[in-house]
């Protein structure tokens, strides 16, 4: 069932979505901070997208495809909480990939936000993980924001400096 906050629309992803997805993945404007680059393919759009289908089918769960309100069916990103592998542990991990026409408008910290309450309030999760690059300073701020704090480093880049690894815990949760 969709989750309906005031400016935000968040839906599962649709088969149909895979074209939506290779714009905002194939953007070399949105990559800017992803040592892998713009999506190069529709065939890797189309893997992505049955990850993800296969995750909500899995879990009941996963990354959203998201529209504003005024415009439901125009989708201006995907992001969410999903199960993600830091190397070899497996963890919850918050993320979001958004059109750059919708950055700079709160909506990475809005549907962090409500990707928190599904995963505590709804699912009962002890704790979710958010993970970015050391020089993606506007993530890091949205991450802050949204009441992560710094957890350790993840060393997932070959070459590169390491991921940066932000952890929340469930308010009743005490995981020191």
């Amino acid at each position: 069932m969709p989750i309906a906050p005031s400016r935000l629309i968040y839906r599962p992803p649709h088969p149909a979505d895979v074209l939506r997805l290779f714009e905002i993945f194939g953007d070399p404007q949105t990559n800017l901070f992803n040592p892998a680059g713009p999506m190069a393919s529709l065939d890797a759009a189309q893997r992505l997208l049955d990850r993800w289908l296969e995750q909500w089918t899995a879990h009941g769960y996963g990354w959203w495809a998201i529209a504003r309100a005024q415009a439901p069916q125009s989708i201006i990103g995907f992001g969410g909480i999903a199960p993600l592998d830091y190397l070899a542990e497996r963890r919850i991990n918050l993320g979001y990939r958004f059109a750059a026409q919708a950055w700079g408008q709160g909506y990475a910290t809005e549907l962090g936000r409500h990707a928190l309450t599904l995963a505590f309030d709804t699912l009962g999760l002890p704790e979710v993980f958010g993970l970015v690059r050391p020089d993606h300073t506007a993530s890091i701020r949205v991450l802050e924001k949204l009441g992560m704090q710094p957890f350790g480093l993840l060393d997932d880049v070959p070459g590169k400096a390491p991921s940066r690894v932000f952890r929340v815990c469930h308010p009743t949760t005490d995981l020191a």
